[in-house]
């Protein structure tokens, strides 16, 4: 029970990753949200592998984490190993438990159409489904205004790049900033975004871009997984059952 509960409070509480917390459990993963969106232009369906980085955390910490992207008009899919993450200050036996106990591999699926996230554990055989985070969920790509300058040109990743300096404004006004590297071979791709919305700034770099729609089924709930509503409740009661503690009864609908 001590091993349950010690590694219970390290990965929900997430004291141990405070910058990379909207990337873990407890969010559900990165967003890609309206104003997002719309820095991808036309290229609104696309799979790659992406690398996040955040300055500036815990203690003046660079955190990266990388992850595999699948996108589709505001529907995505990210997919995470949280033993590849880099920087971070949390026990390399947290990390090994995690691992053992099924734990380090997340899947985020964020559906805007249904105003829902499923954060889907596969080694756990489970998921919770939640209410979507995104204010801006359903919210049309026309109800957002872009302004563009122009910064420089950049090569990144083998693309040679046009910088710009993005401004997106929604509705009801609220200006969302990030530098942008729009890739000139990749159908003005943004292979590199940089944001401080959040706080700490965060990059978001893409690499092995492919425009292939990715498949419908990527985005939705995994057939023959356990059900949950609240992700400490399903790695809680999942954690209980690996270890043999069936004392704590499962909670899911």
């Amino acid at each position: 029970m001590k091993k349950l509960l010690v590694l219970t409070a390290a990965i929900i509480g997430l004291g141990l990753l405070p910058a990379f917390a909207q990337f873990g459990p407890r969010s559900g993963g990165p967003r890609f949200d309206g104003a997002m969106n719309k820095l991808f232009g036309a290229n609104q369906a696309f799979s790659a592998n992406v690398e996040f980085q955040i300055s500036g955390g815990n203690g003046g910490d660079n955190i990266t984490m990388p992850s595999k992207v699948n996108f589709d008009a505001g529907k995505t899919r990210f997919e995470m190993n949280m033993s590849e993450m880099k920087g971070s200050k949390m026990p390399a036996n947290i990390m090994d438990h995690m691992k053992s106990m099924g734990m380090d591999t997340i899947i985020s699926i964020a559906r805007p159409d249904l105003k829902l996230t499923y954060v889907v554990y596969p080694g756990l055989n489970s998921y919770a489904e939640m209410a979507g985070q995104d204010p801006t969920a359903g919210a049309s790509l026309d109800d957002f205004k872009v302004e563009t300058t122009e910064l420089g040109k950049e090569t990144v990743e083998g693309h040679d790049c046009v910088k710009n300096k993005v401004t997106v404004t929604d509705k009801d006004g609220a200006k969302h900033e990030s530098t942008v590297w729009n890739a000139t071979d990749l159908k003005q791709f943004p292979i590199k975004i940089v944001t401080t919305d959040n706080g700490p700034a965060s990059t978001i770099l893409f690499k092995d871009v492919t425009f292939t729609k990715p498949a419908a089924n990527l985005f939705e709930a995994p057939a023959g997984f356990t059900k949950y509503t609240d992700v400490q409740v399903m790695m809680q009661t999942e954690m209980a059952k690996k270890m043999g503690n069936m004392g704590m009864a499962p909670q899911h609908q």
